[in-house]
């Protein structure tokens, strides 16, 4: 049997995260309607609200809170607190467009080897924070093992043609500065 170390459950991807929130509706309009997701079919077994979307390859699942008057929102807009990242193509454009559209962010910039990468953080209506990036030029080189991950196909390309030395740790996609 091949050794699955490095993947003891033999996963294959990321399929979803799941978001409880206090407003269904406003939820799914800011995915819908700012970050771009679609609604797709939901099990019409499950017996609370909810809904299912998809995008940029992965499923975003909202949940109804049953107590929603209980859920805290976040307001400080921290680039270090949980978060998912999304890879965009032009960091200008989305900065514009969430100027245009009055959503408050942050901005930071990481800096490796010569390579800058920019993010903008903010908030989904619920306060889970959202960062947008240009990291697909940011390798991933790992501290140990024979597979180097990259956030574009080009990096991984480049970096399987290049001998794995021992490099600093470089965050994958959502490297964060401190304020």
């Amino acid at each position: 049997m091949k050794d699955n170390a490095q993947n003891p459950l033999l996963l294959k991807s990321l399929n979803h995260i799941s978001l409880v929130c206090r407003s269904l509706e406003e939820s799914i309009d800011f995915y819908q309607n700012i970050l771009g997701f679609v609604p797709i079919r939901r099990p019409g077994s499950f017996d609370f609200d909810g809904a299912w979307l998809f995008g940029h390859g992965i499923g975003i699942h909202l949940l109804q809170s049953e107590n929603p008057e209980s859920m805290t929102k976040k307001s400080e807009i921290n680039p270090k607190d949980n978060h998912i990242s999304f890879q965009c193509e032009s960091m200008g454009a989305v900065e514009k467009k969430l100027t245009e559209m009055g959503i408050k962010y942050v901005r930071a910039k990481v800096e490796e080897g010569g390579i800058h990468v920019f993010q903008l953080f903010f908030h989904d209506p619920d306060g889970f924070m959202i960062e947008i990036c240009d990291c697909d030029n940011l390798p991933v080189i790992p501290l140990a093992g024979e597979m180097a991950r990259s956030c574009s196909r080009i990096n991984l390309q480049i970096l399987g043609q290049q001998t794995l030395q021992p490099q600093p740790v470089v965050q994958l996609c959502s490297a964060t500065t401190n304020h």
